[in-house]
């Protein structure tokens, strides 16, 4: 008997990813609490938009996600001062409890974060089993609503008062304090700390229901290795219970959405310690999603005018003495290396050479504007302890670009660059964004005309896009204005992501030039702009979005045959052969009970499983199984093939 013969969603495990939207909807931070930052971009011809992005949601959810007021927003410290007092007298409360159960542990720093608090202590090693009774002793402290008191005292009455307790990294905090007179605050008459601010006016103030201790930590103080090793205790804090339940579930998802465990569960990539950490190892199915993306890239910019370049992964010393990288980038930099007696130095940019190839000739004001780009991978020294999955690396492929370009094309090539970052970023299902503009430091390269155009032009680029941006005042590069977006991923977070800055400083340096008009040599406007950034940390990124469910036309894997027996299985190959000789990624997956394939699929996240018993090899046909769809039902090869292709070119439901 055939098994295919009756119905194959008795063996399907109906997994609907539900909670991949319930978090995308439960909670979002937004710098604005309670409403949406104003700087997410509101889409021009908002229903056509809307339209087409909901052809690329299909293939992210299995059905649309609740309206937008169904989320609880969670404030900021940015957004809701409370918050921050609040945060601030935990992380004071929390040390006054350690040094209560340890007397002998020595008080640090303590600040507030971005999601709660943490604060170092010098004391015996601690463990996240310790953090119940410390949580148990804040309570009690909370419990008698001890008054925050704030006091001023002279640099030599804080001497004597630290020195009295015996508080050797005080003493050193004391030193690196310049302003007078020094502020201390008091809980109760119990215990106190320096401190600048700002406070609860009582630890009652406090909902001890929603502050929890997170973990323990080791933390050099200073940041400094050759300096003791402290005991980091995070926490996080919230103004009601309601807050930190959402918090707690926003957590709880993210953790289940790294992108380290699930590159190793889906076999995407790994770092492997025999070749050294923060190097990255694409396995074929994570390089097949990278070729995917790199494909994409590269057809975008074919298409808006770029030329492609590859250039080489090493240069002379002095090539980064010229851009200025050795004097203000070296600690970022690798050893350099000598070859033939010259030194040799692995790349951490990719800007010097780009301008190299536009030196190699002269230039006139006719071949403006001149736009290169490349998919560059990079070399930077970054310390082990801060290296994070793909996230933080020491080798990444930046998608770099430079526009070579007159004063008076600033502005259309800004929005240019605009355009094209909202049509890559679309076509990966990221459509809101926060836009920030930084503008003159105090200290910068430049005179002021050139500034205030290059600013202007920004400006104008953005306000012609239609796009709401925040002013970073002073808050750019010395060499030039610039913008960052970073994109909102499915958890609402925000990643830094896309830069386009304008740079004053490197045409200099190499003193690059072209043929004006009137024969005058002048200098021209250099712009550099990335989309996705480093493709290492934008893949994270799109892992941790997606959940590792990646839609039907990026999954690694499209389809996967599952024969009931191996009697069905030249037929499965030949049905293989088809799918791939169409473009699509297919496999065969055989060699154990039919529920074990499919469940084995649905654990790997296949978009499409096509189960080939008796009936469908008789017949020429397949049962088709949706990951995001469902049951199909049975169907003609050349249909499922039809059916594939269709999604896959618009990025729709199967």
């Amino acid at each position: 008997m055939a098994m295919a013969s009756f119905s194959i969603s008795s063996l399907f495990t109906h997994r609907l990813l539900s909670l991949h939207h319930q978090s995308n909807q439960l909670f979002h931070f937004s710098p604005k609490s309670f409403s949406a930052s104003p700087s997410f971009i509101n889409h021009p011809k908002h229903g056509l938009r809307r339209a087409k992005l909901c052809a690329v949601a299909t293939q992210i959810t299995e059905a649309p996600p609740p309206p937008d007021t169904t989320r609880l927003l969670l404030p900021t410290n940015q957004s809701s001062d409370g918050l921050l007092r609040i945060r601030h007298t935990c992380a004071h409360v929390m040390a006054m409890a350690v040094q209560k159960i340890y007397p002998d542990a020595k008080v640090t720093i303590g600040p507030w974060i971005e999601n709660g608090f943490y604060y170092d202590f010098d004391t015996e090693p601690l463990a996240d089993k310790d953090l119940k009774k410390i949580k148990k002793e804040m309570d009690r402290i909370i419990g008698k609503n001890l008054p925050l008191i704030r006091e001023e005292v002279t640099r030599d009455e804080a001497q004597k008062r630290i020195m009295a307790i015996n508080e050797p990294y005080k003493m050193e905090i004391l030193e690196s304090i310049k302003e007078e007179p020094i502020t201390i605050y008091h809980i109760g008459n119990e215990w106190w700390d320096l401190c600048a601010g700002p406070h609860v006016e009582s630890t009652g103030k406090i909902n001890r229901k929603a502050v929890e201790l997170e973990s323990v930590a080791g933390a050099y103080w200073r940041g400094d290795t050759n300096k003791p090793m402290l005991q980091r205790i995070y926490g996080t804090a919230w103004e009601n219970e309601e807050q930190l339940k959402a918090y707690l579930h926003f957590k709880e998802e993210a953790k289940r959405r790294d992108h380290r465990r699930i590159g190793q569960d889906l076999d995407l990539f790994s770092i492997q310690d025999e070749a050294g950490g923060g190097l990255v190892f694409w396995h074929p199915k994570g390089a097949i999603v990278r070729h995917i993306i790199e494909d994409a890239w590269k057809k975008i910019h074919l298409q808006r005018g770029y030329d492609l370049l590859y250039t080489p992964h090493v240069a002379k010393a002095d090539l980064w003495k010229i851009s200025g990288h050795l004097d203000f980038y070296k600690e970022n930099m690798f050893d350099q290396m000598e070859i033939e007696d010259e030194l040799y130095q692995l790349r951490p940019m990719n800007c010097p050479y780009h301008i190299l190839v536009y030196k190699r000739k002269l230039h006139s004001y006719r071949d403006f504007p001149i736009r290169v780009a490349e998919l560059g991978t990079v070399y930077r020294y970054e310390l082990s302890g801060s290296l994070h999955g793909l996230f933080r690396v020491r080798g990444f492929t930046q998608d770099d670009a430079h526009i070579f370009c007159l004063e008076d094309q600033i502005k259309d090539e800004i929005r240019g660059v605009l355009d094209l970052t909202e049509e890559i970023l679309l076509q990966f299902g990221f459509d809101k964004y926060e836009v920030n503009l930084s503008t003159r430091p105090e200290k910068s390269v430049g005179d002021t005309d050139i500034w205030d155009k290059a600013t202007d032009a920004l400006k104008d680029a953005l306000s012609d896009k239609g796009w709401s941006y925040e002013i970073d005042d002073g808050g750019g590069a010395f060499y030039g204005p610039k913008i960052d977006l970073k994109i909102e991923d499915a958890l609402g977070r925000k990643w830094q992501c896309s830069t386009i800055q304008v740079d004053f400083n490197l045409p200099e340096r190499f003193d690059i030039t072209y043929v004006e008009s009137n024969q005058e040599r002048k200098r021209p406007i250099m712009i550099h702009r990335a989309v996705l950034g480093s493709l290492e940390r934008f893949f994270g990124v799109l892992v941790e979005h997606y959940a590792g469910d990646f839609p039907l036309w990026l999954s690694p894997i499209q389809a996967r045959l599952l024969p009931v027996t191996d009697s069905q299985l030249e037929y499965c190959n030949q049905v293989k052969e088809r799918l791939k000789s169409n473009g699509i990624r297919a496999e065969v997956y055989s060699g154990e009970r039919l529920p074990k394939l499919i469940r084995m699929s649905e654990k790997l996240k296949i978009p499409l499983m096509g189960v080939v018993g008796e009936k469908e090899t008789e017949t020429q046909t397949v049962t088709v199984r949706s990951r995001f769809g469902g049951e199909l039902g049975t169907m003609g090869v050349d249909d499922f093939i039809c059916r594939i292709k269709h999604a896959i070119e618009n990025r729709t439901f199967f």
